[in-house]
This record gives structure tokens, sequence and C-alpha cells, in this order.
């Protein structure tokens, strides 16, 4: 894959936006820090709490390695996508649609929003459990109220990049600082988490350990982070480029090591507090009641809570952010970011609300660990993917991995897929034992249809040209600048003027004066009444408004007439007058049309119409949009 990226950059509306030319080191390290505290949030989300939890309830601190070996292939593979990100201009998303056909690139995409989704339920469990336990909220009316954080994450988008960045610090310092609170009151024995650093596992472990390793290295993390380190304005030159790679490295450091800490904290406390004495946890909320009795202390269960719901709150925004360029970078495809967050918010609450609904919260905590596996078992469609393109000096140039890295980055890999494999096994071996072989006739397909996909994308690099070429994803590029100079300026014989008696009417008039005796076209004015008595009567409709509109609008074609210009009137009853509109352009086919806007937004658009964003999603007419005086007197809006 080469050449030059054929679709808009990642989060286009704050690309770039970030100045990194600082005078002094500890000022530029400041600039560039952000992007990897933002994928952070993700390593310590409520997913990771119940892994945490279950994991230091049930096997001690014998599964405290699993989340430094989580951590340091989070690292590795966060730089990865890291230095994509800076050295090619592309997230992983980007880079799999140019490379891969069309077939391959979708599947992935849909594989990654089933994680997403995964995720955001995660989120909305942990939120919901976080307001039960702060202030009562029952869990069902708690996962209905998490909907509503969509409305906050617009609202801090419209600030930038660095306000944002700095609202999900503070929340991870809460989280922090609530855990390092919870670790003095716990006491833990410091000479048993050495040994909890020695590599053991067995058969009762590995879904637990398997949900902790998905639950830490996240995949929508890998397409996050390589778009959000181009908010930075890194530079063209090779040199500005390693000066960006050297400093986001130290970001991603510093970050997810403090993320480990918050992870291995969480593990650290429950197996000081409930393995010691023989507790088995199997939810959250029982973990917050048993805290104060066990340490002697409210402080405990209130910290406790109060990080939960930050570490809900955060990690729900930056997953509304990875939603976003994953569905951007596969498909091209740009959808309003309200409803994108809708959708997916959509799809984790319905099986959230169905299971706190019939299993109550036992089965909550059960659907938390699930999407953890199924996180884990999303990572190698993620991280194979991101080795070859990390790997490619096509595609980096200098910047392709080392052999020592890309041995790291294989190791890596290898352990995430041998991990899965074993877990699909396992896990497939105990459906069947307990439901006989129909569900093996079920899935069986599934999982040899992804296994097939797992051996293109490996051996994508080694395939023959014409296999890679076939049905490519990407759009294909433009053509270049000099192709033109054959372009024609486009002639006007009719223009279409939409007027509805309102302050947006002299502008609209008069740029469509000046383009008709530029181009010696007729001017079709077009009104739309609106009103009752012309929505019973059409065009019998009398009224003093009516009569009164008619005289107005006689007097603008009169002096249209005056400046030697062709026009005349249409005039129509109807409900709305964007569909009124649309009807008149058809029958006419203009050349251009020409429409005044009010400049209300909001709730004025609520109560006044968007006559524009009716009109001009029903045409392929060319459209001049004129704004004029604001006005709250008329139907008709932007």
């Amino acid at each position: 894959m080469s050449g030059t990226p054929n679709s808009l950059p990642s989060l286009p509306e704050v690309h770039a936006s970030v100045e990194t030319t600082q005078p002094s080191i500890w000022k530029r390290i400041f600039a560039f820090a952000g992007p990897a505290y933002l994928v952070s949030v993700g390593y310590m989300d409520p997913g990771n709490w119940a892994t945490d939890l279950e994991g230091g309830a049930r096997f001690g601190y014998q599964l405290l390695w699993v989340l430094v070996v989580s951590n340091a292939m989070a690292i590795l593979l966060q730089t990865l996508s890291a230095r994509l990100g800076i050295v090619a201009g592309r997230d992983l998303a980007q880079a799999c649609r140019e490379a891969y056909p069309r077939p391959v690139s979708l599947a992935l995409w849909v594989l990654c929003e089933i994680a997403i989704a995964a995720m955001d339920l995660a989120e909305v469990l942990g939120a919901a459990i976080g307001l039960k336990l702060l202030f009562g909220i029952p869990l069902l009316t708690g996962v209905l109220l998490t909907a509503l954080d969509t409305l906050l994450i617009l609202w801090f988008m419209h600030f930038g990049i660095r306000l944002f960045e700095a609202f999900i610090l503070s929340l991870i310092s809460i989280i922090a600082g609530c855990f390092l609170l919870e670790m003095w009151l716990a006491q833990p024995v410091l000479g048993e988490l050495g040994k909890g650093l020695v590599p053991r596992l067995n058969g009762e472990s590995l879904y637990v350990a398997i949900g902790i390793l998905g639950a830490t290295v996240m995949p929508h993390n890998l397409y996050l982070h390589g778009a959000l380190v181009q908010t930075r304005r890194i530079g063209k030159s090779e040199a500005e480029k390693r000066v960006a790679c050297r400093y986001n490295l130290i970001d991603s450091v510093v970050a997810l090591n403090a993320a480990l800490l918050v992870n291995a904290a969480i593990l650290i406390l429950a197996a000081s507090t409930f393995y010691s004495r023989g507790i088995v946890v199997s939810e959250i909320e029982q973990a917050h009641e048993m805290l104060s009795p066990l340490l002697g202390t409210t402080l405990a269960s209130a910290a406790f809570a109060i990080a939960l719901l930050a570490s809900g709150q955060s990690s729900t925004m930056t997953g509304t952010m990875a939603g976003q360029i994953v569905m951007e970078g596969f498909l091209n495809f740009r959808m309003r970011p309200w409803l994108r967050r809708l959708i997916t918010r959509t799809l984790a609450i319905i099986p959230a609300a169905l299971t706190v609904y019939f299993s109550g919260e036992a089965g909550s905590y059960k659907l938390l660990i699930l999407s953890q596996v199924i996180l884990s078992l999303q990572l190698p469609f993620a991280v194979i993917p991101l080795i070859h393109f990390s790997s490619d000096r096509a595609l980096m140039g200098g910047f392709a991995n080392a052999r020592w890295v890309k041995a790291l980055a294989w190791t890596a890999a290898a352990i995430i897929v041998g991990l899965n494999i074993w877990l699909v096994i396992q896990t497939f071996g105990e459906w069947i034992a307990a439901t006989g072989m129909w569900l093996w006739i079920l899935l069986g397909p599934l999982a040899v249809a992804l296994g097939a996909l797992l051996l293109w994308v490996s051996l994508h690099p080694w395939l023959p040209e014409h296999l890679k070429k076939l049905g490519r994803a990407g759009i294909p590029l433009a053509e270049p600048v000099a192709a033109l100079t054959e372009v024609s300026a486009p002639q006007y014989r009719t223009l279409l003027v939409p007027l509805d008696h309102s302050g947006a009417d002299q502008e609209a008039v008069n740029h469509a004066l000046a383009l008709a005796k530029a181009h010696g076209a007729k001017i079709v004015l077009v009104h739309v009444e609106e009103g009752v008595t012309s929505q019973v009567y059409g065009e019998m409709a009398s009224t003093a408004e009516v009569e009164q509109g008619l005289g107005y609008f006689g007097q603008i074609l009169a002096r249209l007439r005056e400046a030697g210009v062709e026009a005349e009137l249409i005039v129509r009853h109807g409900p709305s007058a964007g569909a009124e509109i649309v009807r008149v352009a058809r029958s006419i086919q203009p050349d251009l049309l020409v429409m005044g806007a009010h400049g209300h937004r909001g709730l004025k658009d609520l109560v006044f119409g968007q006559t524009i964003q009716s009109v001009r999603h029903e045409l392929a007419v060319p459209m001049f949009i004129v704004r004029g005086q604001k006005s709250g007197e008329t139907t008709a809006g932007d």
C-alpha cells in the first residue's frame, strides 16, 4: 500500500489543531501529552474492574503477571499505532480499507463494531452500577440513563481536543486517587506480590486471564491512537516525524503504566481483601458492600463507587471517538456524531437492560466478563494488520519496524492468538457438553470463517498481487491536478429563487439578479403558502395575509423586470414549503437554486423548520445559499 491517502483525515474537526513547536523540552512534552491518556482510559474501564476483581478474589495474586505482560504488549502495540498515524497519516481503519479487498475490509469492520459494542456494554453496566452505589438508582434505570451521556460528549467536543483531554485526565486522577486510598486501607502483603509476577495458568484461571488480556489490550484503542496523534501539528519532514514519534512514546509509557497501576490496585485490593478471607466475589456491588466492614471504614466503599462512575464516564467518551474513527476509516463514510453515538449506545443498552431485567445483578456481572472476552477474541484481527502496516517500508519508509521490534510484536501476537485458540476450544467444549452437537453445527461455520479471515490477513503481504488488488476497498485516487485544465464555467439559464416574505428574501434576490445579468438568465420566484387556510383550500385560499404576500411579490417582480431581467412568480399552497419547492424544481429543471438562510438553529429550527435541509437532500440541482437577516416570523429556516 502506497500513495496519498484517499480519504478525509482522522477526526477532521480537530486534525492538526494542537501546536507542538515549543521552546523548552517540558513544554514540548506537555504539547504532545494527551492522546495516550485518552487511550489509557480504555485500559481501566468497568470491564477491567470485573476481570480484575474476579481474578484477585478467585486466584489471589496469581494473575498479576497477566496484567504486567498485557500492559507491556499494550505499550508496544499502541506505539506502533501512533507511529502509523504520525508517519503515514493514517489510522488503522483507513490503512485496512486502502490495502484489503472490500469483502475483507467489511468483515474487519463488522468485527470491530462488535468489539466496540462489547466495550460500550461494559461502560453502560459500569456507569449504571456506579449510579446505584452512589445514589441508590435502580440498576435498570441507571442503564437507561446512560443514553444521556451522548449530550455530555458532544458538548465537550465543541471546546477542542485539549479541554477534552484535560477533562479525561481529571477523571483519571480521581480514579487513581481513590485506589491509592483503597490500597492504603487494605495494607497488602508485599511479599505475596512477587509471587504473582511468576507466570502460571490452568484451566480454571484461563477464562479470567483471557478476560484480563482483552480488557487490557483493547482492540478499539489500536484504531483510536493512530487518529489521536494526528491532532498534533507534526510537520512533514522526517526529522519532525521522528521527534513526534519520540514524544508520543514518552506519552504512551507514562499513561499506560499509570493504567497498569490502577488495574494492579484493583486486583491487589480483591486479593488482599477477599481472597485472603476466602470470599468469592460474583458482583461489583458485592465488592462495594463488603469493603466497608472488611476494611473498617465507609471511605473504602465511597471511594470504590466514585472511581467506578469516573471510569465509566471517561471510557464512554473515548469509545465514542473510536466508533467515529472506525466507521469513517473502514467505510469512508461520515455520520453525525450524535447519531453514531446513539446507535452504538442503543446496541449496548438493549442486551444490558434485558440481562438486568431477567437475570438481575449477578447476570450483569457475568455479562461484563463476557464483554471482555469478546474484546480479546477480536484482538488478532487488529493486531496482525497493525504489525504488517507498521513493518511495510513502502508505507513507513525509514520508520518501518526494526527486526527486534517485529520479533517482539509477533511474539505478542502469537501469545494473543494462542490464548484465544485455547479459550475457543475450551469454551466450545463446555458449551457442546452442556447443549449437545447442535451448537457446534450452528457456530462451527462461523468459527471456520473467522479462522479463514485471520489466515488471509496474516498472509496478506505474501499473497500474489492480483489477489491483493481484487475488489480493493479504497476509493480510486483522484486524477492529477493537471487534468483540471479543461474545466469550463457553468452557464445558468434558469434560476429558481424561493421566497418566504422574510429578511432573507432581499439577499437571495440581489444575488440572483447579479447572476441573471451576468448569464442572461431567467429568474423564477416561488413562494409556498403554509397557513391552515392554504392547506385546506389550496389555490382557492384568500386571506388578508395571502393578498398582502401577492402584493409584496408583485413589487419584486416589477423591480426585476425594470432591471432588464425576465422573471415570473409561482405560488404554491401546502403543509411543507420544502416539499413544494422540490416539486417546482423538478418541474422547471433550473440550472441553479438560490436560497436565503435565516441563521437560526437549535430550538428555532424545531419551531420554524429547516427548509434548506429538506430541499438539498431531495435535489441534484446546484444550490447557492446566501445569509439574510434573522427572522422568527416565517416557517422556513436553514
